[in-house]
């Protein structure tokens, strides 16, 4: 293919880049408003250290600074080698930036998650139908490619200022052929050490008992942070339980509210 030489950028004037770089210190200094004195100079010291061990760093907002430090408590040590491994981790299983459908073809037929609506906290809602899950024939590697696409997806559409997603998982008619320890524990890694803090809450609806064999498996790998967003709802409260969290008008219409589901790689 013959090469296309770019067009050259426009020139733009000092006055212009000035401003933009105020506004930029505007935005971030907004959305960083939340945050404690402490984390606010622990953003800044991560952030000067992973930055000369990756230049790559540069170009993270410090709300991904701010979540990774989160996830290890503040602390900038443990915060920024997660961090490191974060961009080594995306740089070889996501080089392009992103996953096409057309790398998960599988998955995406399966139809096995959802997205509609937002929580009472603004958080986006996602479905995940543990029975329309079969481990995959092509090895791990492919459904944890659906995972990081079914996480950016969730991740685009969280409105300015919310970081976070609400989900809940569905176990309805899961049986032994849906299990898939790997594949579970393999987007539980994904979740924990590559998308921190982005998990709001997550509401498991309709467990069986034998689910809850392979759930023991499970728990001894979630951390500690996660586990304090996990809620198992019990059948008979099922409607009130999910009110707690989620507005009727907002609550999908499976579950006796208002949104019909939208498969999330049409959202």
């Amino acid at each position: 293919m013959e090469a296309v030489s770019p067009a050259p950028e426009p020139q733009r004037s000092p006055l212009a880049t000035k401003e933009e770089a105020v506004a930029q210190v505007l935005d971030d200094d907004a959305a960083l408003k939340d945050s404690t004195d402490a984390e606010i100079t622990k953003i800044r010291l991560m952030r000067a250290f992973v930055e000369t061990r990756d230049p790559s760093a540069k170009e993270v907002d410090d709300l991904m600074i701010r979540r990774f430090l989160r996830a290890r408590d503040l602390d900038v040590e443990k915060a920024s080698a997660m961090f490191l491994k974060y961009l080594k981790w995306k740089r070889s299983f996501v080089p392009n930036g992103y996953i096409s459908p057309s790398e998960i073809p599988g998955d995406i037929a399966h139809e096995k998650m959802y997205v509609q609506g937002v929580d009472k906290k603004g958080r986006p809602i996602t479905v995940a139908f543990a029975a329309k899950h079969y481990q995959n024939k092509n090895g791990v590697d492919v459904f944890k490619r659906y995972v990081v696409f079914a996480l950016e997806k969730l991740c685009s559409r969280m409105p300015p200022g919310q970081e976070k997603f609400c989900a809940i998982a569905d176990i309805k008619g899961w049986g032994y052929a849906n299990s898939d320890l790997r594949g579970y524990l393999g987007a539980l890694s994904i979740l924990q050490d590559y998308y921190p803090e982005r998990l709001g809450k997550l509401l498991i609806v309709h467990a069986p008992y034998m689910f809850m064999k392979v759930w023991k498996m499970i728990y001894p790998f979630i951390d500690d942070n996660t586990k304090k967003k996990i809620v198992f709802v019990d059948n008979k409260k099922l409607k009130s339980t999910l009110l707690e969290d989620i507005d009727e008008s907002q609550l999908p219409d499976i579950y006796g509210g208002q949104m019909p589901l939208v498969p999330i790689q049409d959202s």
